[in-house]
């Protein structure tokens, strides 16, 4: 049986520059009856250890460091044995907010996971943050995309570690290169298609954002 996809939706606050902002997350566990995936370990450990169900977690996948992403991915580790992944770039982030621990292991563009007999490939997408990575799991014809690419357009811009036409290059080159067909499931809100967004991208340029 293939891998299969499952999401929970988890709450808390974003921080960052001096703000703080309420904001629900997307968590997503790819895998089978016997392993799973973690995608972004946001808010709630207990809750994501519950999704997971007694399942193996071969890893928690930061997609980027921005703390409502990762400031349960710790006390996950911790409560079910697996590595956090991340991507190196992204340490200036992570370590505001988790000062006194370290992933487990670094993420690089282009590397591969397999979970459930099914591989997971690492798709490096700065902009939004400079680890900001993206996986592609052709076998399901599915990628995703944390904070790069939502329903609507990129991932925001305004803040620190962050740059617009780097998001811009990276959405141009990684993502609408795939498949239109592929589904993109995004670290907040509903998801899309990289054929539904493609058509945008010139309007995205105008507006800035």
């Amino acid at each position: 049986m293939p891998a299969r996809i499952e999401k929970i939706v988890t709450s808390g606050t974003f921080n960052l520059d001096g703000g703080s902002w309420d904001v629900d997350n997307n968590v997503w566990l790819l895998g089978d009856d016997e392993q799973a995936l973690v995608v972004d370990a946001a808010h709630d450990a207990e809750a994501i250890a519950v999704a997971a169900n007694g399942r193996e977690i071969v890893a928690i996948v930061c997609t980027h460091a921005h703390d409502d992403h990762v400031n349960a991915a710790p006390a996950l580790s911790a409560k079910v044995g697996a590595p956090v992944l991340l991507h190196p770039a992204d340490d200036p982030l992570w370590r505001l907010a988790h000062p006194d621990t370290r992933p487990s292991a670094e993420l690089t563009d282009l590397d591969t996971l397999r979970v459930a007999g099914t591989d997971v490939r690492v798709l490096h997408t700065p902009g939004h943050a400079p680890g900001a990575i993206c996986l592609h799991v052709p076998e399901l014809g599915v990628v995703f995309t944390g904070d790069t690419l939502f329903n609507g357009g990129p991932g925001a811009t305004g803040r620190s570690y962050s740059d617009f036409p780097t998001i811009v290059h990276s959405i141009r080159e990684r993502l609408l290169t795939l498949p239109p067909e592929t589904v993109v499931h995004t670290g907040h809100g509903d998801d899309t298609t990289i054929g539904a967004e493609a058509p945008h991208l010139e309007e995205w340029i105008a507006r800035g954002h």
